[in-house]
């Protein structure tokens, strides 16, 4: 996490274009995107308070994982088509340019973002909705999940918000190259099959799944945790040598954390270790 003279909580955060809350001791927070009568779309004001928050996240002091999920039985549907896509055909180059950047800044804001992401995906996970699942860091799905990289049906490239970066690493060159020229929907089983689904599980269970994979994450060594994500990121530009001596350095650095020596005392008094995150 980052350093404790910057850092601040993130719990008491009021969202405007989507639902936020932090359970009990704001450990966890969850973010629903409420839309459900139109399967959870993104809109311009959406795509900027993510942004936004979690960039925010990089400075909270409370919360240690995040879970990610849509009301109503769908994930999310996307850009909407009436809020987003029409206004875009209207739009001259440095708006549309301006708009892509910031859809791209959303997941860099999730990938640098220190806390775990959990996606809790069933029903429709498609286009943006779908990018939101992927820049998460664990995904679980339900039988119903359907997710798309539906670019291409209207006519855009499968190059979106670095779905050609992160899709192939995810599920292999020509799986992703499948999903992203096609723009079919790939289902829960495939997506289990291939990796993007860390486990399937039946609708009813797949939020409290989530919550507890969030809260195992929670109370586990999150400044372990945010360096294993950093690196975990920064290992795709770098080669092997210099990414084994790059964790050398992040060793070692935590090898002088008070959670490391938690862990030892915990070992020798034969009790969990209960970390601090520090």
């Amino acid at each position: 996490m980052s350093d404790a003279t910057t850092r601040r909580p993130c719990a008491g955060y009021r969202a405007t274009h989507f639902r936020y809350e932090a359970d009990g001791d704001g450990r966890v927070a969850t973010i629903t995107l409420d839309r459900p009568e139109r399967k959870n779309p993104l809109s311009f004001d959406s795509y900027a308070e993510l942004r936004d928050l979690f960039r925010a996240l990089v400075h909270a002091s409370d919360v240690r994982a995040v879970v990610i999920a849509g009301a109503g039985g769908n994930f999310s549907s996307g850009g909407d088509v009436h809020e987003i896509i029409g206004p875009l055909t209207a739009m001259g180059p440095s708006g549309l340019i301006d708009f892509t950047r910031m859809t791209g800044d959303l997941v860099k804001a999730m990938r640098h973002c220190p806390q775990p992401i959990i996606a809790a995906v069933d029903g429709v996970c498609a286009g943006a909705g779908a990018m939101v699942a992927l820049a998460s860091d664990i995904r679980i799905g339900t039988p119903r999940a359907r997710t798309a990289f539906l670019f291409v049906r209207v006519g855009l490239a499968g190059a979106d918000m670095g779905a050609c970066a992160l899709l192939p690493r995810m599920i292999g060159q020509g799986r992703a190259s499948d999903l992203l020229y096609t723009g079919r929907a790939m289902s829960a089983d495939e997506g289990a099959a291939w990796g993007f689904f860390q486990r399937v599980v039946e609708p009813e269970r797949v939020l409290a799944e989530a919550h507890a994979y969030a809260r195992a994450l929670a109370d586990g060594p999150t400044l372990a945790h945010a360096t294993t994500k950093r690196l975990l990121h920064e290992a795709w530009a770098m080669p092997l040598d210099d990414e084994i001596e790059l964790e050398a350095q992040a060793q070692a650095r935590l090898m002088q954390s008070e959670d490391f020596r938690r862990a030892y005392r915990a070992f020798l008094e034969k009790r969990s270790p209960k970390f601090e995150g520090n």
